[in-house]
């Protein structure tokens, strides 16, 4: 029997691992998260939440016992009169004599009139495919996925007079950029400058 010489014995150790860098290493891609800190873990959850309130029965009080109070939670814009005008504007001029009652009242109380923006977003940002094509810049996909929920919900003094909720309950978008020059491609970008 033959002993190995060391020349052997080094390719039998590295074809393995220059096989394996070669293929993919997809786990050593970078990825991203972006959300807003809040109590739901989905879109449902959010529309299951405001879904808890009423106009004319539920309070402040009972909004912020749902966690929605704005000094605890980041996910909580607090609008004063002008900020809640604002986004019925385009009904108000078009049709004024078919504003829900909420917001009709809301217009004749003036400033006792506030609300609460409410935007949760939650998506993730994945880079897949070959680690070394994507590193090289010859061919990148990108996957993005998640949800979002906007809320307005309208006060006049503490009485909740009108709750609208909305968002996309399913965000999925695919990139994908190809470079066939890879690293060399954003050289002549980089002369034109």
């Amino acid at each position: 029997m033959k002993t190995p010489t060391p020349l052997r014995r080094c390719r039998a150790l590295w074809a393995p691992l220059l096989g394996a860098l070669l293929c993919g290493c997809a786990g050593l891609l970078p990825s991203a998260r972006q959300e807003v800190v809040s109590p739901w873990n989905s879109y449902q959850d959010g529309v299951d939440a405001m879904a808890r309130f009423a106009p004319y029965e539920s309070t402040r009080l009972d909004v912020h016992r749902q966690g929605l109070d704005p000094r605890a939670t980041p996910m909580v814009t607090v609008l004063h009169f002008a900020d809640v005008i604002k986004r019925f504007s385009p009904v108000l001029a078009l049709r004024p004599d078919e504003v829900d009652r909420g917001i009709d009242h809301c217009l004749r109380m003036g400033k006792r009139c506030t609300g609460y923006g409410i935007a949760v977003r939650k998506v993730t940002r994945q880079r897949v495919g070959n680690f070394w094509l994507d590193s090289l810049n010859f061919h990148r996909h990108t996957v993005t996925s998640g949800w979002s929920v906007d809320a307005l919900l309208v006060f006049v003094d503490d009485t909740l007079v009108y709750e609208l909720v909305g968002g996309q309950p399913t965000i999925t978008d695919r990139e994908e950029t190809r470079n066939p020059l890879g690293p060399f491609q954003t050289w002549g970008r980089q002369l034109a400058d």
